[in-house]
């Protein structure tokens, strides 16, 4: 539970004269209560209140695991059966009698703001929470970092794993279920995503996903990967080659090694996100292939593997000290390669500092 970061979203909540906030993002919920749950089609909320103590509210089978996680305050549940809507709202009417209320808009559906509406007929939900959240969530504490570089580590093992599962036949799949077979057998509770192992022309789709294509000699492995430690995500990618390579694919590599390592020596504290995505996205355009760089440079992390902010054209937001993002350039050439190198890492006084360590060269096997 971050009664730290509750008590700041509560002063917020009277700054703005708000009665409370109901949180609906489960990543948001885990951030701020410590209680960890995917709820799928189910409603699970953080009620935070400016005259009240703050509850939590979700499935009634959840309800004792809410207790132990460490939560302090109370918990209530519904039954599948119930309108969870309707007991949410007679739960926030029991403890306050205010009406305005902050949602994150990012998060909340039309159709679930809807049905809280007409259970609670007399509110307003007109205020988002969510960039109070981020802003809350940017700045990593030393315990927070010290997950992240645990996460490193197990992602480092998991590149390690899948490397060695290289085989010509084997497919995408297989080494991706090999990978995390030997993580979380060794005692890695999950990954931070689904795994992305790509072969060939199939990793110049930056978007893909794991398929059944299988491995030939000559061609390019890029593999996406993060795992989660004590809440806390890793995510990094690397593109080795299995046996020798064209020419065209070992510049496409280059390029993208020099682009990574230029953005990950020049990020400074003070700089903006703009200008650094701008180092990157210019050593890949002077070098013929700015088309076929096609995404942000990076994108924060923390206790999701995806958070705010990102790291690309446009965002004048500047670096702070305890910012944690990743920088990940690619290049995808239809019908070629694809290679993207991506290190996940934190500011510091001194810079960015990742906490990922695998080798970025052209390793070979």
């Amino acid at each position: 539970m971050n009664s730290e970061k509750i008590n700041q979203l509560t002063n917020w909540l009277n700054d703005q004269n708000l009665s409370g906030a109901i949180i609906t993002n489960y990543h948001s919920v885990a951030y701020l209560s410590g209680f960890e749950s995917d709820p799928i089609e189910r409603v699970l909320a953080l009620v935070l209140l400016a005259d009240h103590e703050p509850f939590l509210f979700g499935p009634a089978l959840e309800v004792n695991s809410m207790k132990e996680s460490g939560w302090q305050y109370e918990a209530f549940g519904y039954e599948d059966q119930e309108n969870p809507w309707s007991k949410l709202a007679a739960h926030i009417q029991a403890a306050t009698h205010g009406t305005f209320f902050a949602i994150e808009a990012d998060n909340m559906t039309v159709a679930r703001l809807n049905l809280l509406q007409a259970a609670f007929p007399a509110a307003q939900f007109i205020t988002d929470v969510t960039d109070q959240i981020n802003k809350l969530r940017l700045i990593k504490t030393p315990a927070e970092i010290e997950h992240m570089k645990a996460a490193g580590r197990d992602a480092d093992r998991a590149f390690e794993i899948g490397f060695q599962a290289l085989k010509e036949g084997a497919s995408e799949l297989a080494v991706a279920a090999e990978l995390e077979y030997q993580l979380k057998k060794s005692g890695v509770v999950g990954m931070s995503f689904e795994t992305l192992v790509q072969f060939g022309d199939h990793a110049a789709d930056p978007h893909g996903s794991t398929s059944s294509r299988t491995l030939n000699p000559g061609e390019m492995a890029l593999f996406d990967l993060g795992t989660m430690t004590e809440g806390y995500a890793s995510d990094a990618t690397r593109t080795v080659a299995f046996g020798p390579v064209s020419d065209e694919a070992k510049r496409i590599h280059a390029v993208t090694l020099e682009a990574q390592l230029a953005a990950q020596s020049q990020a400074k504290i003070g700089m903006t996100a703009s200008e650094l995505d701008a180092v990157a996205r210019d050593i890949i355009t002077k070098a013929g292939y700015g088309e076929y760089f096609n995404h942000r440079l990076g994108h924060g992390l923390g206790s999701s593997v995806h958070e705010f902010p990102s790291i690309m054209a446009g965002n004048d937001m500047t670096l702070e000290e305890g910012m944690v993002f990743s920088i990940e350039p690619g290049i995808y050439v239809p019908g070629v390669a694809g290679v993207r190198i991506e290190d996940s890492g934190y500011m510091s006084r001194d810079g960015f500092v990742p906490y990922t360590h695998t080798s970025k060269e052209l390793l070979q096997f």
